[in-house]
């Protein structure tokens, strides 16, 4: 069993920053790419960002220049530091991991259940 667990999400003025991280646990062989989804009410799930294994990213455009992902390979984890967040980043949050349990296997999708983010006006 593989379990992403999420953390960091809250109420935030506009201006403000939040950093979000998600770590993996689990029967874990290897990690490919992590990332950050979100949804808002009423709307489809997005990417945010997402970083390979060796560190490579790519961001949505609304974010570009605000959102940083990063990841820590050794604890299975990855994070999100939010800054000058806008109303209109307001969604809940969901990681995201391409994950290996074993050498026979290949690479599944697995997501953490959801972090709320509010960004007030």
């Amino acid at each position: 069993q593989v379990q992403l667990v999420e953390s960091g999400g809250g109420l935030v003025q506009a201006g403000g920053s939040l950093r979000l991280s998600c770590a993996a646990s689990g029967s874990i062989f290897s990690i490919n790419t992590m990332g950050w989804y979100r949804q808002a009410p009423g709307k489809q799930r997005e990417l945010v960002s997402r970083i390979s294994s060796g560190g490579s990213t790519n961001s949505a455009d609304s974010v570009k220049g605000r959102f940083t992902i990063s990841r820590d390979n050794a604890k299975n984890a990855v994070y999100l530091q939010m800054n000058s967040l806008k109303p209109e980043d307001t969604a809940v949050y969901y990681c995201n991991a391409d994950i290996r349990q074993s050498y026979r296997e290949g690479y599944f999708t697995h997501w953490g259940q959801g972090t709320q983010v509010t960004v007030s006006s």
